[in-house]
């Protein structure tokens, strides 16, 4: 070994006192805790979006599964009722379900006797209400979508300017090491708010696709009742 550092002109005293490179790694909090009190506000911020995302969706997620059970059973049910005369317990079974389908049944069930249109008009208004609950806070996942890529973005640009900053100050002088420490944890912000975004994203139009359904249900159903009530006697 010796004749051949010797031989490749390598001093082995020297060979031996040449340092070990250790590769520095940084944890996810590290990342996270280490980008200043600029930083560490923002991805607070993010947190708090990312939790108010998450309780939204799921939130929405159980109440519209609640929304969607339906006996199949319970349109043969009503017209059994109503072809019978017996509009009171019509209005029960739909109590019992307590649905929006059944709600929307309801509604046009108390208006029998009234001409279609209003009948027709009735379940309409209905049928808005009842979207407007499908769709509560929804609109809060859509906005935390959008916002909290920019938020993460704006705590990088922060996080850029004062490093320029630095430099600028130190006429030039500034170490590159703790500029680019300043650079890459300022850039967390942004790994952070695309995370976020792409969270309630996702959940956003799951929640949607998940309404378009219940939706589908309920005109399927607001269809099937006016064609009961138009069926000859």
């Amino acid at each position: 070994m010796l004749n051949f550092l010797m031989q490749e002109g390598v001093d082995p005293a020297i060979q031996e006192l040449e340092p070990e490179v250790t590769e520095k790694t940084l944890s996810i909090m590290e990342l996270l805790m280490n980008g200043g009190v600029g930083g560490q506000v923002i991805i607070g911020v993010l947190f708090i979006l990312l939790f108010v995302a998450v309780y939204i969706y799921f939130e929405r997620v159980f109440a519209i599964k609640a929304a969607s059970k339906m006996d199949s059973n319970f349109m043969n049910q009503i017209r059994d009722h109503v072809a019978g005369g017996n509009i009171q317990a019509a209005k029960v079974l739909c109590a019992q379900q307590n649905s929006p389908v059944s709600r929307l049944t309801e509604k046009g069930i108390s208006r029998i006797g009234s001409p279609l249109e209003d009948i027709n008009t009735a379940i309409e208004n209905a049928g808005r209400l009842e979207v407007y609950k499908l769709e509560k806070n929804v609109s809060i996942l859509a906005t935390i979508a959008g916002a909290a890529p920019m938020i993460g973005f704006l705590g990088t640009v922060i996080g850029m300017v004062l490093a320029f900053h630095q430099l600028a100050t130190s006429s030039g002088q500034a170490e590159m090491g703790s500029l680019a420490e300043g650079i890459y944890t300022a850039m967390t912000t942004t790994v952070a708010g695309l995370i976020v975004g792409i969270i309630a994203y996702m959940g956003y139009n799951h929640i949607v696709v998940r309404t378009d359904k219940v939706v589908h249900q309920m005109e399927a159903t607001a269809v099937d009742f006016l064609d009961m009530l138009n069926e000859p006697a």
